[in-house]
């Protein structure tokens, strides 16, 4: 055990730290001594025993009551100044509304909107974040950032009051809002009459009334996401107005995002609108919408993705993409995924694991997909001449495939658009792709056998090449070579296991405890 838990599980009560000029010493500085001044030692307060509440709330909070063996501590409903949400043994933090770090700096870098606050979050490995509603979640706003880096072994996790409680089930869904990044990245659906991807380019994020996203700025960093559950999320707002899992709206390159689970969310577990952020080794798990939506001229790389559907449920694609039906609109998307493995395992028919639409551009490499339903459907072939306003923009064209095997009912799908022999061909100029002799041989569900593992995989590292924009070479998260198709290369691939937690239809085995379960502090 690291000295830094002993202490704090030697602490009933550490305050949330909030950094400013007015700080003079940093936890762990000690007390200054005077030489020759008498010193009465500090007595240790006593622990609080593993599995039982905190007997009160850090600094900063309010005290909630017990909820299951953990003290309910209500953070504020704006954070104003850099603080950080400490894991605090029989702590979990409570949202309660929509709770904003820092205040909309719009989508300007050079020119922040006066008064705007720019605030950072950080929150400690292995701290618990819930809401208790579904208008409970939390909005990262333009201009501030995030930084919630769980461990491996030590995730941080954002839940539902009922998995605090311990009512949770493997059906359990849409139990509160979730969370949501927004960047000055560009997009290409503005709400006023001005050009897309300009700084004054702007939209709504949906899920909420006046949240904003999007900007010029390609690199901008709206901070770190790594190793963190996203449980039970959610919500319908209105018809069309959902909050998903995790959703970003005109994140930048410089965003860091990896090794991120959504667990059983009512919508979509990821939907990302506009922006330039790579992300990397996502657990999607019972999504009753989507697995990964993109949309608005997302630009940007997509590794090692396992996507399983609930066996029941109105699951609906792993891949869901468009341009909000104006494919003409620039930035146009180009979004680039790389050793997915997705399977659909519902009973009922007529979905498609994977929809793209709105003449998306696309590429999908190394990737397996095995569904009850129809493999692919692509709704607009893409547009067929470069227009003068992107004569830079190679990409303008049919979405590809490279390395992609498919086990559906049926490989394709027309839905009265374009035709089967269309999407045959599209399919099939791509190098590797099968989707007629792939007879899947996945271990637990989303393992490579024997079959997957004899597939010639293809390169994506060419794919990091994005010539709409300056390429970030610094970008967190860029694809890296593989010699394996899907997401996880046989039982030795560790990549998914103990920072995730596993359901009944969903199990990454390691250390991962259930998703029903808290980690006992």
């Amino acid at each position: 055990m690291s000295p830094l838990r002993k202490l704090l599980l030697a602490s009933t009560m550490i305050p949330l730290a909030a950094c400013g000029a007015d700080d003079i010493a940093s936890p762990g500085e000690g007390v200054i001594v005077v030489p020759g001044t008498p010193t009465t030692p500090t007595p240790t307060p006593p622990t609080t025993p593993p599995g039982t509440p905190a007997a009160s709330c850090p600094a900063g909070t309010t005290d909630g009551g017990v909820v299951g063996n953990r003290r309910a501590c209500q953070v504020t409903s704006r954070f104003t100044q850099d603080t950080v949400l400490q894991n605090v043994p029989g702590v979990a933090y409570a949202l309660v509304g929509p709770v904003n770090v820092g205040s909309d700096c719009g989508g300007d870098t050079a020119a922040p909107l006066a008064g705007c606050q720019s605030v950072t979050l950080t929150i400690q490995a292995g701290a618990v974040v819930f809401g208790s509603s579904g208008n409970d979640y939390l909005v990262v706003n333009r201009g501030s950032r995030i930084q919630a880096n769980g461990t491996p072994t030590n995730p941080i996790i954002f839940t539902a009051r009922e998995n605090v409680a311990g009512s949770a089930t493997d059906s359990s869904q849409g139990l509160w809002g979730g969370v949501i990044l927004l960047g000055r990245a560009p997009i290409s659906d503005c709400n006023t009459a001005v050009p897309g991807g300009s700084a004054n380019c702007q939209q709504v994020i949906e899920g909420t009334t006046g949240s904003l996203y999007g900007g010029a700025t390609a690199n901008d960093n709206s901070g770190s996401l790594r190793f963190v559950q996203i449980r039970y999320s959610g919500f319908a707002i209105a018809p069309g107005n959902e909050l998903q899992g995790l959703t970003l709206g005109g994140v930048g390159s410089g965003t860091t995002i990896d090794n991120i689970q959504v667990h059983n969310s009512s919508d979509d577990g990821i939907e990302i609108f506009g922006g330039r952020v790579n992300l990397k080794n996502l657990a999607l798990t019972g999504a009753d919408d989507d697995s990964l939506d993109t949309d608005l001229g997302y630009r940007g790389t997509i590794q090692f993705v396992v996507g399983v559907q609930k066996p029941t449920g109105d699951g609906d694609s792993h891949i869901e993409a468009d341009s909000n039906g104006n494919e003409d609109a620039a930035p146009r998307q180009y979004t680039r995924i790389s050793n997915a493995t997705f399977v659909q395992n519902r009973a009922s028919s007529g979905g498609n694991a994977v929809l793209l639409r709105g003449g998306t551009d696309y590429a999908l490499l190394n990737s397996v997909i095995v569904s009850s339903q129809n493999c692919l459907d692509i709704d607009a072939t893409g547009g067929t001449t470069v227009r003068a306003a992107d004569a830079a923009l190679q990409d303008n064209g049919p979405p590809l495939f490279r390395s992609v095997q498919m086990s559906c009912a049926a490989p394709f799908r027309n839905d009265g658009n374009v035709d089967v022999a269309t999407l045959q061909a599209i399919f099939g100029s791509g190098t590797n792709n099968n989707n007629s002799a792939y007879t899947p041989s996945l271990l637990n569900l989303f393992m490579n056998g024997a079959n997957e593992n004899a597939v010639a995989a293809t390169d994506p590292t060419p794919f990091n090449a994005d010539p709409f924009f300056a390429v970030n070479a610094a970008a967190p998260n860029r694809l890296e070579a593989v010699a394996y198709v899907g997401a996880v290369n046989g039982t030795s691939d560790t990549r998914f296991q103990g920072w995730t937690c596993n359901s009944g239809y969903a199990n990454f085995g390691g250390s991962g405890i259930a998703c029903t379960a808290l980690p006992t502090t």
